[in-house]
């Protein structure tokens, strides 16, 4: 329960691996109040009417996410809050544009060693969701791990023309890169990207694991599209300057390596250590391939609660969560319908439960505050991207985001980790908001699970703008400190399966401690005269 006084108890924040300090922050005895207006009842009906069967999963475009979009702006009607999407509406359109590649041919010219390549053995093309029919010839070329960040010391384009070239490319990131840092730069947007602004005109990403088999888009990959027909977001293209992406095997690409002289782990260990293993190849790439399309509409859901400040009320604070989930899908137990209860209804419910807090607050916040539900996050984060690129108000004008997604209230909160915070100035409300609340702030217990980079606050990092996912840290009520331990059996029966319902392990003090800590984050921020900034020097910084 939150400590209810006139004035903040000033609280000293242990954090692991950082010395102990003292922070204080000052509430007004309303805020302290309106703390306790989160209701975990109210938040147990949000999560169960979202994730009921009746919504079908809130697959994007279905008449469930409908349902599920219809009482998220009825619920924030009832607080008070005020309809910030198009044109006066609560709504953004968000157009999709499903691709599957009808037909795609790749042979290889040069390359003595190599039989002919098989479709969906050997290779595959991923389909375009902007032209359908692409024709290319190009020679090849080894970049590494395909980064390019030479303001943190590391670049795969350092000293090679790859201009006109189709890049061949392995996933990873050197040793000495963070985790969200490598996260980044392993993305597929980034890679693209690095490719296009190096002026190469296709990218191969190749296996090193010689067991593995290709994964075959069969079933369409999505992307956003603008009302002109061109791409607006998307996970598999980036510009018209990429034509082509696609997959090797391990023994093509093993092929091509020893046709150059080289081996797989000579370069995988050259890479790792941080050394670029560049080089060309003297061999060529014949790619057609032919995409064809499926679109649909759906929609975010954004809200408004006006700030205080004369001039700050025009900037903006967001505190978002996906409202999308998988949809019917494969049975699993006998049951075909992917709820999403955890994920990410709870998610949804927290924001409502944040808007309830500001709903309760006479005098508001200085800045104003966006409470954002978007669709397509499962589908790769694509309704967040859409709108940090195309925001309902002023690019400019959103100073921060305080995302949630998924967090996983099964357990007593007693630590958190706030993914992305480490790169900007955000680090600064997460610690005081967490030191009010009596939660310890760990760095991420779980790594190589590569979260910053899946999740909704991703979209608004690329854009320029500081964001933040809190999890849950490792800190247990038995000292043991181990609970990843616990999520990890939960995760391996209830994440993306029918089995997250309501009916699944639930800790709804646990989501009310969430939303009172990313209210909190919020909160500050709003009520900040200075704007979040980057870390100096940080990898972001950096790009925006």
């Amino acid at each position: 329960m939150v400590r209810i006084n006139k004035t903040l108890l000033i609280c000293t924040l242990a954090l692991v691996s950082r010395t102990a300090f003292s922070q204080q922050i000052k509430l007004s005895a309303e805020v302290e109040q309106a703390l306790g207006k989160v209701d975990t009842g109210q938040f147990k009906i949000d999560i169960a009417y979202l994730a009921d069967d009746k919504l079908k999963g809130r697959a994007p475009g279905t008449p469930g996410f409908r349902m599920g979009v219809d009482y998220v702006v009825s619920r924030l009607k009832r607080m008070g809050v005020k309809p910030a999407g198009e044109h006066g509406t609560w709504l953004q359109d968000v157009k999709f544009r499903k691709a599957f590649v009808k037909s795609a041919e790749l042979t290889l010219t040069g390359a003595t060693s190599i039989p002919a390549v098989k479709s969906g053995v050997d290779y595959v093309i991923y389909p375009n969701p902007e032209t359908a029919e692409v024709t290319l010839s190009a020679p090849i070329a080894f970049l590494g791990f395909g980064v390019s960040e030479p303001s943190i010391g590391y670049d795969d384009y350092a000293g090679i023309d790859v201009k006109g070239k189709v890049v061949l490319v392995t996933r990873g990131a050197p040793d000495k890169f963070s985790s969200s840092v490598s996260a980044h730069t392993m993305n597929p947007t980034t890679i693209l990207k690095a490719a296009a602004d190096h002026g190469a005109v296709g990218v191969i990403i190749c296996s090193t694991d010689s067991a593995a088999k290709l994964n075959s888009p069969k079933s369409g990959i999505y992307s956003v599209m603008n009302t002109d027909g061109s791409v607006a977001i998307s996970r598999i293209y980036y510009s018209k300057q990429v034509k082509a992406l696609g997959l090797f095997n391990y023994t093509v690409f093993n092929a091509l390596a020893q046709q150059s002289g080289k081996t797989i782990p000579a370069l995988i260990a050259q890479l790792k250590s941080g050394q670029p293993a560049s080089f060309a190849i003297s061999a060529g790439v014949n790619i057609s391939y032919t995409s064809t399309y499926q679109d649909i509409v759906s929609y975010n859901v954004i809200g408004k609660i006006e700030g205080s400040d004369p001039k700050l009320k025009e900037e903006y604070v967001v505190h978002s969560a996906h409202l999308d989930h998988l949809g019917i899908g494969k049975p699993v137990e006998g049951d075909s319908i992917y709820n999403g209860a955890h994920d990410n209804a709870s998610g949804v419910a927290s924001v409502l439960g944040i808007a309830e807090i500001y709903s309760s607050i006479g005098h508001k916040p200085k800045r104003s505050i966006l409470t954002v539900l978007l669709t397509g996050e499962e589908l790769g984060d694509l309704g967040s991207g859409y709108f940090a690129a195309h925001p309902t108000v002023p690019v400019k004008s959103i100073v921060a985001d305080v995302n949630t997604d998924m967090p996983t209230i099964i357990a007593p909160l007693l630590s958190v980790t706030a993914l992305g915070a480490e790169h900007s100035s955000l680090i600064n409300p997460v610690n005081q908001a967490a030191a009010y609340l009596d939660l310890g702030v760990e760095p991420d217990p779980e790594p190589k699970q590569a979260r910053f980079t899946r999740s909704d606050q991703y979209s608004f990092v690329v854009n320029g703008i500081p964001a933040l996912h809190i999890k849950y840290g490792s800190k247990t009520a038995d000292g043991k400190n181990n609970l990843n331990d616990f999520v990890a059996k939960w995760r391996a029966k209830y994440y993306h399966k029918p089995q997250d319902d309501i009916n699944g392990i639930f800790n709804f003090a646990a989501g009310k401690k969430y939303a009172q800590l990313n209210f909190l984050i919020g909160y500050l921020v709003a009520e900040d005269p200075a704007r979040p900034i980057w870390n100096k020097g940080d990898i972001f910084e950096v790009k925006n």
